[in-house]
């Protein structure tokens, strides 16, 4: 167990003891409708940390309108010009993005670390291989862990300079290996939350997969406060995904659904019926397991763990709960009768 230094971003805790969901919006900065109205589908999806793009000035009139309309915090992702960083401190923002060794002289370092300092709002830092540093890049031959590692404590050291140690980094890569293992060399060298995440990680299919290995690892070793699944994708997605990881390492609570890949032996559209209850109970805040199995094979017997299933049959299914079989249902019936009995839990 890592002897964090606990960061608060807005009522957010970052001290080991809660998996954070993020997100960042991909709407447009300039239009402050549509970035309002993604921010509340991402917080009514399960969104804990959301960021948005201040890539000028204008784009910090996001800051206030987000702020009214959600209830969990707003991260501010800035590069290079320390002056919006500034100002979306004084725009009320809870966290800022933004590498200090890429926003000039020390002077603006400084001026940066006293306005956070000042308003309680956290630093995060945030490194990948395309932000690594030259003389990194030639001292350990290109991206590795070891150089990203030693450019986000750079970074950090900026900060500390000046007496601001409300630090959260990442080091994100989009290879999963070597994603890894920058996470788990910071985590020797450092106490500050870390933020995990496979950068660039694809679309919806193949960026999970990659998360899923990269982010459920570290997790597993007890390694990450806040976590964001990035998808070429609905940023919903995201959420979705994340929560998904964290219920399957026994982190997050929630129904976890549990089915068989079929066989020959199954006579119910068992593919089509589990999306189907997946997706019902996508919504479902029930700490239970759901199994939907193929035959009776894979039924009570293998499933007997799960609170409530069906096991399928010659165009029907059973209904079983536990090791007690409740009923017989018909093919076309097996969605609403199982969602009914999870009703009664």
């Amino acid at each position: 167990m890592r002897n964090l230094h606990p960061v608060k971003v807005g009522d957010c805790l970052l001290d080991g003891q809660h998996i954070y969901i993020q997100s960042m919006l991909n709407t447009r900065s300039d239009d402050i409708a549509g970035s309002v109205a993604q921010a509340k589908a991402l917080e009514a999806a399960g969104c804990e940390i959301v960021r948005a793009a201040i890539p000028d000035k204008d784009a910090v009139a996001l800051i206030p309108a987000i702020k009214e309309a959600v209830h969990i915090p707003l991260v501010a992702d800035i590069h290079f010009d320390y002056r919006l960083a500034l100002a979306a401190a004084d725009a009320g923002i809870d966290k800022i993005r933004i590498n200090p060794g890429n926003i000039g002289d020390m002077d603006r370092v400084k001026a940066v670390a006293d306005k956070c300092r000042e308003k309680n709002i956290p630093i995060r830092i945030g490194v990948n291989s395309g932000s690594l540093e030259k003389e990194l890049r030639a001292k350990y031959g290109g991206p590795t862990p070891q150089a990203l590692v030693e450019s986000a404590l750079n970074h950090a050291r900026l900060l500390e300079q000046f007496d601001f140690r409300e630090i959260v980094i990442s080091i994100k890569s989009s290879d999963v290996r070597n994603m890894i293992a920058c996470y788990r060399l910071a985590a020797e060298q450092c106490n500050y939350p870390l933020h995990l995440g496979v950068t660039e990680a694809g679309t919806e299919r193949m960026g999970l997969i990659k998360s899923a290995a990269g982010i459920g690892s570290l997790l597993c070793d007890g390694i990450g406060e806040t976590i964001r699944v990035s998808l070429t994708a609905d940023p919903v997605r995201e959420i979705y995904a994340a929560q998904d990881i964290l219920k399957a390492i026994g982190r997050r609570e929630g129904v976890q659904l549990v089915s068989c890949p079929t066989c020959g032996r199954t006579r119910i559209d068992l593919i089509g019926t589990a999306q189907k209850v997946e997706e019902a109970l996508r919504g479902c805040t029930k700490n239970i397991k759901v199994a939907v199995m193929g035959c009776v094979v894979n039924g009570p017997g293998e499933a007997r763990e799960a609170d409530i299933g069906i096991a399928g049959g010659d165009g029907c299914a059973v209904l079983f709960k536990g090791e007690q079989i409740l009923r017989k249902v018909p093919e076309e019936e097996i969605v609403s009768a199982l969602l009914a009995e999870i009703e009664k839990l």
